[in-house]
């Protein structure tokens, strides 16, 4: 029976389910162990090895959240931050979301797996959470997903259509753009030139109006673009300019690797930001900080200072 080539879509299931890439890496290898001990029980007849692991999967989500608080992001927690000078003090006591790296898997991009519709799924009861995914973007039918949460398939369309009501505000899915877009590809380059450029004004001429910018595990966060550009003066008169940037993407979105200039010469990581662009302009900038979620994006810790002579 082979298992490894279901990793990858699992691991996405699991990952919207809880909302922490580390979380799901540990349950899809729990799912896995599962089936392999139970591979003589299995019966061909009943299910497909896909339905029988979503269904191992799905249990093992389900028992995990019974024990775990939601992941949220700043935005979910309260009013933005009309300090821009603010103390960055992390609340480590909150399990934050954490975003998906995607070069790292064989997953399509989706709509679904973006930070605020990852973020938004957060906030259903966690057998609601599994049907919407279940349904929504793996597209099981109502009576598979019945067979796997032990319910009936009216149950099923009735939790499925009360999730959809409360994502009704998770974010317009309809415009969803790829981070290849050339529309996004090249507001994403300008957005890159002008923060290696410590060129706040630039920067600001990028963003929407009413932009987003959240930086867990900072609690704060900021809306519009002038709070924004006042943070981003406080930022590079605390680490200066000269900053390098690597384009990258996170939950199918234009992402990119800061590295701050160190003084003695070459740069180290110092954040990963997943950015929302929509109608030309950046919506959103979610600033991740956390050591552990920029190890899991593989990114070199440093970059040597340039040789010369």
């Amino acid at each position: 029976m082979e298992l490894e080539p279901y990793r990858g879509e699992l691991l996405g299931f699991c990952y919207r389910m809880l909302g922490s890439f580390h979380e799901a890496e540990d349950l899809v290898q729990e799912t896995l162990l599962r089936a392999w001990k139970a591979r003589d029980r299995y019966d061909p007849a009943r299910a497909s090895v896909r339905t029988w692991l979503y269904r191992i999967a799905t249990n093992a989500c389900l028992t995990a959240l019974e024990a775990r608080r939601r992941r949220p992001l700043p935005s979910g927690l309260g009013a933005p931050s009309e300090d821009p000078a603010a103390p960055l003090v992390p609340a480590l006591d909150v399990p934050w979301l954490e975003p998906f790296p995607d070069a790292r898997f064989d997953t399509a991009v989706r709509a679904d797996l973006r930070l605020a519709w990852v973020a938004a799924v957060q906030l259903l009861p966690a057998r609601q959470r599994a049907v919407l995914v279940l349904r929504e973007v793996l597209e099981f039918s109502a009576a598979e997903v019945a067979g796997q949460l032990g319910t009936s398939a009216a149950a099923v369309n009735s939790a499925l259509q009360r999730a959809r009501t409360r994502l009704a505000d998770a974010g317009d899915a309809e415009g969803f753009r790829e981070p290849g877009d050339p529309e996004v590809r090249a507001v994403v380059q300008k957005y890159l030139r002008a923060f290696e450029a410590a060129d706040v004004p630039a920067l600001v001429r990028l963003l929407a109006d009413d932009a987003v910018l959240e930086m867990p595990p900072v609690p704060l966060w900021y809306r519009g673009s002038r709070a924004y550009g006042l943070f981003m003066d406080r930022v590079f008169a605390m680490r200066g300019p000269g900053w390098r940037m690597r384009e990258l993407t996170a939950n199918g979105q234009p992402a990119l690797a800061a590295y701050a200039p160190r003084p003695a010469g070459g740069h180290w990581l110092h954040t990963l930001q997943v950015l929302t662009v929509s109608g030309g302009r950046v919506s959103c900038n979610v600033v991740f900080a956390d050591p552990r979620v920029l190890a899991a994006f593989g990114l070199p810790q440093e970059i040597p200072p340039a040789v010369t002579g």
